[in-house]
């Protein structure tokens, strides 16, 4: 058992196994738990604990669950419920700093919610250290899609094994190596970061761009924008100790909205090409709209592949697919990664479906991390399209779980209890920032009786975009589709190229 600390310095490594939900709103059960406390001065591993957990309900351990984790009903049948354990838990997290891969999404979430269902107050962090978020700011380009798996690969660890006591160690011994590459390629000879051998992350950051960064982090956590604000957690440790604490590890604290001053101070000091202050204000970047701009840069309109305002040479009516020929396959995506691409005799399938209703305009509550509006608006669709996507889902699913994912999948189509004979679909519209502005780069023509026109947007213009899609207006939609597995949800989303919309 581990012991209590009463400075409680160390850094707790945690990771959960779960079940896999096989459908919507059932949520989670823990099946695994599984943590180590590290020195924060060595990164040495200094105890460790782990146990198989058996839910309140086994029959929620189903095939897909044995699949990803293979932890089968057998196995836990005769472990202890989280209430045996939840003691043991309580004190390895309480008041340490929390550390894992993508434990900010999804990990302390399990956790609150498991103390949450045997109604007892859960630990809280004194610091928080997400490495997806860490990694994905300087390693998101090399490294593939930040999944542990990929980065075990990359650095050689061998394969993750999706239990919790061995994942957290490799995320330790990535972590480790993670800082080692970012040392070596800080302290080249500015000459020598030229060179093709050494990554395109590398950054050598001067004291006054160390300072810049921070003053820009220090205005931008509080901001009502992002998702969660960030502060760096300054500790007890005289200053001297503070160097000797690896500077990748910093802690980092959601919901407080601040960076201490010592702190700052500190880092302006020196030029420190780890400490997260520079990135407080990337932490919540989300890879995926990130792979979203780059796609969206990449494959924007061309005059001959649009084909003018009457429809585009590469796109096939709904009612023209051959469903027989549609099939997945992965193809190279980042380095050492691979991404479901669909095919309709063996080309990309791109659809083009016309007079669709309008069933919701314009969403844009959601944001990521620079503030650029995540566009979509949702479509009635019609039988023809929800054969052609329903069945580019099924194979999609398929292939992403014999691939090895765990992430839940979201269906293309959406059918609504109570409204089945109403299935929609989401299209959405991709964005890219132009200088301080942004804008949306799909075609928007607008057509009435006598011409269609193209409408230009300078800038975005929530209301103006609102004001076009209404409910009950129809357009034409010329989209492709893209497929996603992020921090847990994995399908395909309908990435609209060009629309056409019909004036009333």
């Amino acid at each position: 058992m581990v012991g209590t600390s009463e400075d409680r310095s160390e850094i707790a490594f945690f990771d959960v196994e779960t079940t896999v939900p096989t459908r919507s709103g059932q949520g989670f059960a823990i099946l695994e738990f599984g943590a180590i406390l590290v020195c924060p001065r060595k990164l040495v591993e200094l105890q460790s604990f782990s146990t198989l957990v058996r839910p309140a309900d086994l029959s929620r351990i189903s095939t897909l669950s044995v699949r990803c984790y293979g932890i089968t009903k057998e196995a836990v049948i005769s472990a202890p419920s989280f209430m045996d354990i939840a003691d043991i838990v309580y004190d390895i997290l309480h008041g340490r700093i929390w550390a894992g891969h993508n434990i900010l999404r999804f990990d302390c979430a399990r956790i609150r919610e498991a103390f949450a269902e045997i109604n007892r107050p859960a630990p809280e962090p004194k610091g928080t250290i997400d490495s997806l978020a860490v990694l994905t700011q300087k390693f998101g380009r090399r490294a593939g899609d930040m999944k542990m798996a990929t980065l075990a690969t990359y650095f050689g660890l061998g394969q993750q094994t999706h239990r919790s006591l061995d994942d957290v160690r490799m995320n330790l011994e990535v972590l480790k190596y993670c800082a080692t590459v970012l040392f070596l390629e800080s302290s080249l000879p500015d000459i020598l970061t030229d060179k093709s051998w050494v990554s395109p992350n590398a950054t050598t950051r001067s004291r006054r761009k160390v300072e810049n960064s921070v003053e820009r982090a220090s205005k931008n956590v509080n901001t009502p924008s992002s998702s969660f604000s960030v502060e760096i957690h300054s500790t007890s440790q005289t200053s001297d100790e503070m160097e000797e604490i690896h500077p990748i590890l910093s802690p980092v604290m959601p919901n407080t909205g601040k960076v201490t001053g010592d702190l700052i101070e500190s880092i302006s000091a020196r030029s420190d090409p780890f400490n997260l202050a520079a990135l407080s204000d990337e932490m919540i970047k989300d890879p995926l709209m990130e792979e979203e701009k780059s796609l969206s840069t990449e494959q924007s309109f061309t005059a001959s592949a649009s084909g003018g305002s009457n429809g585009c040479t590469d796109f096939l009516e709904a009612d023209n697919v051959s469903i027989p020929s549609l099939n997945v396959t992965s193809v190279p995506f980042y380095c050492g990664s691979q991404k479901i691409q669909v095919l309709h005799k063996n080309f990309p399938l791109q659809v083009l479906c016309r007079h669709l209703k309008v069933r919701f305009g314009i969403s844009t509550k959601f944001f990521d991390h620079t503030v650029r509006p995540r566009l979509s608006f949702v479509v009635n669709a019609p039988p023809s399209l929800c054969q052609v996507l329903d069945t580019c889902d099924n194979l999609a699913q398929k292939l992403s779980v014999d691939s090895g994912s765990c992430s839940e999948w979201r269906s293309v189509v959406t059918r609504k209890p109570g409204f089945d004979n109403y299935p929609t679909v989401r299209l959405h519209l991709p964005t890219v920032a132009d200088g301080d502005d942004i804008r949306c780069i799909t075609e928007i023509y607008r057509k009435d009786s006598s011409a269609t026109q193209r409408l230009v947007f300078s800038r975005f213009d929530n209301v103006e975009l609102e004001s076009l899609f209404t409910p009950g207006n129809l357009v034409d939609a010329y989209f492709s589709l893209d497929a996603y597995d992020y921090q847990q949800n994995a399908g395909i989303r309908a990435v609209a190229r060009k629309l056409i919309i019909y004036a009333k």
